[in-house]
């Protein structure tokens, strides 16, 4: 006999619908694996210090041939105390026109997969492996992930996240330095940097797109990131969760 999957408030079944899939899944089996230790934060004016010289340079950035053909930087957007991170691959078209991750109908599913999960868009932080666009949507060159790599790190060391969610092979083998396809690096979790943060991997809402009979797999991915690192802290106010990680 088939077992129920995982009970889903009346929130997530709407979202869940948008999503287009059945509400109901098989049960998966879920490797959890705790957060790390969250590091002590530094005094606000410091942080907010941090993202400010952090945003400017990313803004100047020349480190890559990208910069002469992008329109707008594409830094980051979101919580930037959140407990998930989502990273994708790099700005299309319409990030790169409006200088903000994951917009269109991209956007918009990876909206819904994250109320599927339980969070708002603004509970989140999202940000990509590239920070200007490729011409013509083109897969990242080696060069040009290694020039916008540190901005990365450097946003996820402010953030301390608990967890990342990397969105799509080109993010998921940048962050995990695999080569492998992404249907052997999604189903498990894997540790990110000297920290050990952990990382799921799930599929790009734009492919989710075009092969809408894979999102039954994204919604067991979002429900071992869930069993991870619970995305919201059920006993803290909202006010209160940017600075309890």
């Amino acid at each position: 006999m088939a077992s129920a999957g995982p009970q889903l408030s009346a929130q997530q079944k709407v979202a869940l619908d948008a999503m287009a899939i059945d509400v109901w899944t098989p049960r998966i089996e879920l490797t959890t694996a705790p957060a790390p230790a969250p590091a002590t934060p530094p005094a606000a004016s410091l942080v907010a210090d941090d993202w400010g010289a952090l945003e400017r340079e990313a803004l100047a950035c020349t480190k890559c041939v990208l910069h002469r053909t992008r329109t707008r930087v594409v830094f980051g957007v979101g919580d930037r105390g959140a407990r998930w991170l989502v990273i994708g691959e790099a700005p299309g078209a319409e990030e790169d026109r409006q200088g903000e991750p994951f917009v269109g109908r991209a956007g918009q599913l990876l909206n819904e997969m994250l109320r599927a999960a339980g969070l708002d868009r603004e509970q989140v932080y999202i940000a990509n492996i590239l920070k200007c666009r490729p011409p013509d949507n083109r897969d990242p060159k080696s060069e040009e992930s290694e020039s916008c790599e540190g901005y990365l790190q450097r946003q996820i060391a402010l953030v301390q996240p608990g967890l990342l969610l990397a969105v799509g092979r080109i993010a998921a083998q940048n962050l995990l330095r695999e080569d492998a396809p992404l249907s052997g690096l999604r189903g498990r979790v894997h540790r990110y940097g000297p920290a050990g943060i952990p990382l799921v991997v799930t599929y790009h809402p734009a492919y989710l797109l075009r092969s809408p009979g894979q999102k039954r797999k994204a919604w067991e991915d979002l429900c071992l990131a869930k069993a991870t690192v619970p995305p919201l802290r059920s006993s803290a106010p909202a006010s209160a969760a940017i600075d309890e990680r």
